[in-house]
């Protein structure tokens, strides 16, 4: 049973998307269970094409696909369910070509390497410098931000892990900071100079917010004293991106996948990456070795200073 497409007007990706599960519910013979599992997959996807910009299914491209798949990825998800987000996409694609929404369904080609991983989206040389270079380190906001970038670049930090760091775990003269990673699993990060410099610029300055008791050890604060939370560092990498005229999304996860795969490109051998990453199992560092040969000047590398 079709439904009437979205109105050309003011219409979203998720009005396509209740469009589809729509048609699913009313006209194929699916569980209750399948189509809340339709439902959460494509508002995830959604969700992850709308902070593109993209709102209309015909923008929608091969890259923004593979940009998301690797952000699964990311994310260390099971394979089964990896492979179900994968299919509830293609099938949701498979249904605005059928009927003509799309002109071709930008999954088609998408291939998995044999560990079932995707290949993450990373900086070139010259976009990690000019993302670093952008805040205005004359303002506080710009200190932090400053000092953000250049933690996640020399440390390899994942978001939830940058915003709960804490300073009893940084040891600025030996450029090290302790971090919690998941599964509440500890590694040692390595600071490089432009990190520890940005870091004591900004904890030292005067104009940084008192911290409410509830974050009275964390290195980086909200204007209001409280803990930056990671939703707010998405929006100051997208922010900083955009200033930098990167023209795609960068994400926390963008400057993770950067600072491996420009170890990798320096030398760095593969075990030494993934225990800088905290990856339990090495396949899942062996990725950033095939995400190479991308133009861009070697400005700097996250192993500079150290």
């Amino acid at each position: 049973m079709a439904s009437p497409s979205p109105s050309e007007v003011n219409a979203d990706l998720f009005a396509w998307v209740d469009r589809f599960l729509h048609v699913l519910d009313h006209g194929r013979s699916l569980s209750e269970h399948t189509i809340k599992a339709y439902a959460q997959d494509l508002s995830e996807l959604a969700s992850f094409l709308e902070d593109w910009g993209v709102n209309d299914p015909k923008l929608i491209t091969t890259r923004h696909v593979r940009q998301y798949m690797a952000e699964l990825d990311e994310r260390q998800l099971a394979s089964s369910t990896l492979q179900r987000k994968l299919s509830s996409m293609r099938s949701f694609f498979k249904d605005l070509l059928s009927d003509g929404h799309i002109d071709a369904d930008p999954s088609v080609g998408l291939r998995k390497r044999r560990s079932g991983r995707y290949l993450p989206g990373v900086l070139s040389m010259q976009e990690a410098e000019a993302l670093m270079a952008g805040p205005d380190r004359t303002t506080l906001p710009g200190l932090r931000d400053a000092a953000l970038f250049e933690v996640m670049y020399s440390a390899g930090t994942r978001a939830a892990e940058t915003v709960s760091l804490d300073r009893p775990n940084l040891d600025l003269s030996r450029g090290l900071v302790r971090i919690f990673g998941k599964g509440k699993k500890e590694r040692l990060g390595a600071l490089g100079r432009f990190a520890t410099e940005a870091l004591t610029e900004y904890l030292s300055d005067p104009r940084r917010p008192q911290a409410k008791l509830s974050a009275s050890e964390a290195i980086f604060l909200g204007r209001n004293g409280t803990r930056l939370t990671t939703r707010s560092l998405e929006r100051i990498v997208a922010k900083h991106a955009l200033a930098a005229n990167i023209p795609r999304r960068v994400t926390p996860h963008t400057l993770r996948h950067s600072f491996a795969t420009h170890l990798i490109e320096g030398g760095y051998d593969i075990r030494t990456v993934q225990e800088l990453l905290g990856h339990s199992d090495v396949s899942t560092t062996m990725i950033y070795t095939h995400v190479l040969n991308r133009p861009g000047l070697a400005v700097r590398s996250p192993a500079d200073g150290k």
